[in-house]
C-alpha cells in the first residue's frame, strides 16, 4: 500500500468495502504512473521531479478521478492516465508556490527550493507540468482543453494572491475568490476529468463538478483553520505558519471584524510578519476566539452545499463515497 489516500477515509464505514477497494487498487496503478512519468535522462532532475511525489500527499485529486468515474464505466484504460495527470499538474504548482512563498517545508520534507535552490525548483515544477501536458496529448483534444482553461485559473488565483484585493474590493471576497481559483478549480477539474473518461452522463458530471468546487472551498478552508488550531506539525508544517507570515486566513479575517476592545491586541498582530513570540502570543489569543467558530460554520457551509449538490445524484456506493468525504473534510477540523 501506498498510503496514498489517508485510511481514515477509505476505511469509513459509510464507504462501500468493494468501492474502496478499487480506488486503492487503481491509486496503485496511478502511483506507479506518476514514478515512471517524472524520470529524467538527467538524475538531477529525476531526483528533484521525485521530490514531492516521494513525500506523499493525499492523491486527494487523482481519488476524485477515479470516484467519479464510478458513475459511470470505472474501468476505461484512460482513467488512470487523467488521475495521474491532475496530480501531475497540482505538484508543478507545488514546486512555484513554494519558491514564491519561500517555503522551507512542503509535506513534512525539504521543500524543493530549500534543497536545490530556487532556479531548479521552478525548472523542475515546468518539468512537471510539462510531462502531465505530454500524457495529455494521448487524452485528446477536450481533455487539453479542460487542463489548459484549469491551469488558466490556478495562475490567476496565484496571481490574485501576490497582487491582493484592489481598492474597492472586500478583503474577505478577495480570499475566497482565491481559494476558487487556485484550490476549488483543479478539485473540480479532477471531478470533471473522471465523468468525461468515465462516459458519465452530461448532467451527472456538472453535479459532480459543482459539488467538487464547493468540496474545495472546504478543503482549504479546513487547511486554513488547521493551521491555527493545530498544535503539532502533522500537516507538513509549523502550526501558525499563515500567522508567522502576515497572511490572512478566514478565522483572522473575522477576528479583525470584532468590534472589542479586548480585541485590539490580537487585531494589531494579524496582517504584518510576527516573531516566534508574538506568534505564540496571538495563536493564543486566536484559538479561542469566537472567530474560529465562525470560521468553522462557514466551512461546514461550503460542505452542506457540496452535500446538496451530491443528494440529487444516483444513490449508489460513489455517491455515499462523496458525502463521507464531506464529512471526512469537515472532520479535519475536530
Amino acid at each position: 500500500m501506498s498510503g496514498a489516500v489517508p485510511s481514515g477515509f477509505l476505511a469509513l464505514p459509510r464507504v462501500d468495502p468493494t468501492l474502496a477497494s478499487q480506488i486503492q487498487d487503481d491509486l496503485e496503478k496511478v502511483e506507479e504512473l506518476l514514478r515512471e512519468s517524472v524520470r529524467s535522462s538527467d538524475p538531477l532532475l529525476t531526483e528533484a521531479a521525485s521530490h514531492l511525489l516521494a513525500a506523499g500527499g493525499k492523491r486527494f485529486r487523482a481519488m476524485l478521478v477515479l470516484l467519479a468515474a464510478h458513475f459511470g464505466d470505472p474501468r476505461v484504460p484512460d482513467l488512470i492516465p487523467a488521475a495521474a495527470v491532475v496530480e501531475l499538474t497540482h505538484v508543478a504548482t507545488l514546486y512555484h508556490d513554494d519558491v514564491m512563498d519561500e517555503a522551507e517545508l512542503r509535506r513534512g520534507k525539504p521543500s524543493a527550493n530549500q534543497r536545490w535552490g530556487n532556479t531548479i525548483a521552478i525548472l523542475t515544477g515546468d518539468f512537471v507540468f510539462a510531462k502531465a501536458s505530454t500524457m495529455l496529448a494521448d487524452l485528446g483534444t477536450e481533455a487539453v482543453r479542460l487542463q489548459a482553461e484549469t491551469f488558466a485559473r490556478l495562475v490567476q488565483g496565484q496571481i490574485l494572491e501576490t497582487s491582493g484585493p484592489r481598492d474597492g474590493v472586500d478583503p474577505l471576497d478577495h480570499y475566497l475568490n482565491v481559494i476558487d481559483d487556485k484550490t476549488a478549480s483543479l478539485i473540480a477539474s479532477s471531478a470533471e476529468f473522471g465523468g468525461m473518461f468515465g462516459k458519465v452522463d452530461p448532467e451527472t458530471v456538472s453535479t459532480l463538478t459543482r459539488a467538487c468546487d464547493a468540496l474545495g472551498m472546504a478543503f482549504q478552508l479546513a487547511d486554513d483553520i488547521l493551521d491555527v488550531a493545530s498544535e503539532s506539525d502533522e500537516s507538513g508544517k509549523v502550526p501558525g505558519t499563515d500567522l508567522r507570515e502576515g497572511v490572512l486566513t478566514l478565522p483572522m479575517f473575522y477576528a479583525m471584524r470584532s468590534q472589542e476592545a479586548a480585541d485590539e491586541r490580537l487585531k494589531s498582530m494579524l496582517g504584518r510578519p510576527l516573531g516566534d513570540e508574538e506568534a505564540e502570543e496571538a495563536l493564543a489569543l486566536l484559538r479561542p476566539h469566537p472567530a474560529m467558530a465562525e470560521a468553522d460554520a462557514t466551512l461546514r457551509g461550503w460542505a452542506d452545499k457540496a452535500r446538496q449538490e451530491l443528494s440529487t445524484l444516483p444513490d449508489i456506493p460513489a455517491r455515499d463515497a462523496f458525502l463521507a468525504l464531506c464529512d471526512y473534510v469537515v472532520e479535519r477540523n475536530g
